[in-house]
């Protein structure tokens, strides 16, 4: 057969990433091209998702991924006969941080690591909303019902506790032990911890170093824990360089967690208090010279604060205002933000084509309305960028006409549609309530018509599949042809959406499961000829006698060992049976490099097939049933 052709679209991906002038140099590894370019701002990177030969596009680690899929030896080689430096197949690249411009590579991150929980958390919002409708419709209280009490606990628990969940995907993302990160997270959150320290009064100092907290702790915050999962991180790495290998398992650990703490307390506080008392000073000033501008600036930052934890500079002073005057008009600019959300959302939900999109879109709608607003933050608009800042816009026009009515609550703690009655003045005079009423009504309109005439960013890079009328026709019955593939490894399972690699976790490769494994060996899962066994032995390829071509990738990023730890048995060409081993690779090697040993197991050409049925057990060992390619 003749070798195809691969020359056009080589050429076109070079002219699409901003020339070969734009290419400092090329790698590659199993399925994607890892360009370095000079500007990532030249390539075209919606027109390379959408262009046939090109799986999808991801931008990650300081390099432009081009995904191509099993075929990226060839494009490689005429991608390299258009001028472009090659510095070989093994991409051994130090780092996985997005690069670029310090916001962008803030998004990506914060992004990121909110992706894995974004379903628990919507779900978590809209229980909070279910506990403030039994308050507001009932009159059941934390304190009158065992119910509301549960359902509070369930809906509140995961946002209290986010610097947690936070530490966790950090701890993925900076490629540290996960457990070391939670507990670092956990002495943040400690109960009491509050209390605690504003009992030691003056002896709350660490060699003369002052222990404090910002106002509320640190609870519900997101860049603490990040900035100290960041922190440890490194600590780690540098502690692990040089640890006796008899005495890492506890030491490693335990001088990681013993630094990264008390510098999380002693540095991360006094930054955050310092902030907090220059932000509420600035604020208290621009309240003085007009409310309008108050209004604005508060309106427009809100959302901003609030991810930093930096809007306990505020809420001290409203409380204190209320407990004053019996009414306080510092926060009114920051309880409609909500709402500006709900509006840029519905107008996505209206105009986006990603089947994706609307899946993470309808439930942060609907906790969004119920004034809980992150996983319509950080799952769709700050990903999107341009819908956060139309969020942003509105959110300060709506403020502007807070400030010009002098809006007043009288009662906190309410979010989203039941904030109204707490701006009922107790004289029952309406006018407060009927003009929140009216910037709610500001909010939602001008965030929605906003994002109805701005394009709305593509953020998978898969359109809806489903966007064509199917028209009824009979069919005539057909023979079911189906191929069973076996597991290769001993492991637990993991969904596909799991894995902590967007180009596999978002199906760009092909349908498919993964498997944490428990051993390093990996047999052949069918009966087929070995078509791809990468140089690190990383990755295996096959095809088997019915036609379903497999990629069994074992860890993320492992291609980075270059090839340690991994022993192969197959070469490109041999045919194999069903339980044959093909590889062996050493568990405790990837977990000391911090890589993650998840293993995809893809159908890489799932576009033949009807469907690519999986698994529902938890634990497989090799040879049981893993997944099923359907065929009609």
């Amino acid at each position: 057969m003749a070798k195809k052709d691969y020359s056009e679209l080589a050429q076109d991906i070079v002219a699409h990433v901003g020339g070969k002038d734009n290419v400092i140099d090329l790698r590659h590894c199993v399925t994607r091209l890892r360009f370095r370019l000079k500007d990532e701002s030249k390539a075209d990177t919606d027109y390379l998702k959408n262009r046939q030969g090109v799986v999808t596009v991801v931008q990650s680690g300081g390099q432009y991924q081009v995904v191509i899929g099993n075929e990226v030896d060839d494009v490689y080689d005429a991608v390299l006969a258009q001028g472009v430096r090659g510095i070989g197949e093994v991409d051994i690249d130090e780092g996985d941080q997005p690069k670029g411009n310090l916001l962008n590579r803030f998004i990506d991150m914060i992004s990121g690591i909110f992706q894995p929980f974004l379903g628990a958390l919507a779900g978590a919002g809209i229980i909070k909303g279910v506990a403030a409708l039994l308050t507001a419709t009932l009159g059941w209280t934390t304190a009158n019902s065992a119910i509301v009490l549960i359902l509070t606990a369930a809906g509140d628990g995961f946002f209290q506790f986010l610097p947690i969940m936070v530490a966790l995907n950090a701890a993925r993302k900076f490629k540290m032990s996960e457990f070391s990160a939670l507990a670092i997270a956990a002495a943040m959150v400690y109960p009491n911890l509050t209390t605690l320290v504003e009992a030691l009064g003056k002896n709350a100092t660490v060699f003369g170093i002052p222990f404090s907290l910002p106002s509320g702790g640190y609870l519900s915050t997101i860049i603490p824990a990040l900035f100290a999962v960041w922190v440890a991180s490194h600590i780690e790495h540098w502690v692990a360089s040089w640890v006796p290998k008899t005495v890492k398992l506890f030491l490693l650990p335990f001088i990681t967690i013993i630094v990264s703490v008390p510098l999380t307390f002693l540095i991360v506080g006094p930054i955050a208090n310092i902030l907090t008392d220059l932000i509420s000073a600035a604020f208290q000033g621009i309240y003085g010279f007009s409310p309008i501008v108050y209004g604005i600036v508060l309106g427009a930052l809100w959302q901003v604060l609030v991810m930093f934890g930096l809007h306990w500079a505020l809420v001290p002073l409203a409380i204190m205002e209320l407990a004053k005057n019996g009414s306080t008009v510092l926060l009114t600019a920051a309880v409609l933000p909500c709402f500006t959300q709900t509006g840029v959302l519905g107008a996505i939900l209206l105009k986006t084509k990603e089947s994706r999109v609307k899946e993470v879109a309808i439930p942060a709608f609907i906790t969004s309305i119920f004034g809980v607003t992150e996983p319509a933050i950080y799952g769709v608009t700050l990903p999107m960028k341009t819908p956060f800042v139309i969020s942003c816009i509105a959110s300060g026009i709506t403020g502007a006409y807070v400030g010009l009515m002098n809006i007043a609550g009288f009662a906190t703690g309410a979010m989203g549609i039941f904030l109204y009655p707490a701006y009922i003045n107790p004289n029952g005079d309406l006018t407060h309530m009927i003009n929140l009423l009216i910037g709610t009504a500001i909010a939602l309109v001008t965030s929605f018509v906003m994002q109805m005439v701005v394009p709305v960013p593509t953020l998978y890079g898969n359109q809806d599949e489903n966007t064509e009328a199917v028209e009824e026709e009979v069919v005539e019955a057909k023979e079911l042809k189906q191929e069973i593939i076996a597991s290769p490894l001993v492991g637990n399972t993991v969904r596909l959406e799991d894995v902590p690699d967007p180009v596999f976790s978002s199906g760009a490769m092909g349908k498919g499961v993964a498997i944490d494994p428990k051993d390093g060996v990996v047999v052949a899962p069918a009966n087929g000829e070995i078509t791809l066994v990468f140089p690190t032995k990383h990755a295996v390829g096959m095809r088997t006698e019915n036609g379903v071509e497999l990629l069994i990738h074992v860890g993320m990023d492992t291609v980075s060992l270059a090839g340690k730890g991994f022993t192969g048995f197959v070469e490109v060409g041999d045919k194999v049976q069903a339980g044959d081993k093909i590889l062996e690779f050493n568990l405790a090697t990837i977990r000391e490099a911090n890589l993650p040993v998840i293993t995809p197991v893809i159908v890489t050409n799932s576009s033949e097939f009807d469907d690519v049925l999986v698994t529902q057990e938890s634990r497989v060992d090799t040879g049981d049933y893993l997944l099923t390619a359907v065929k009609s």
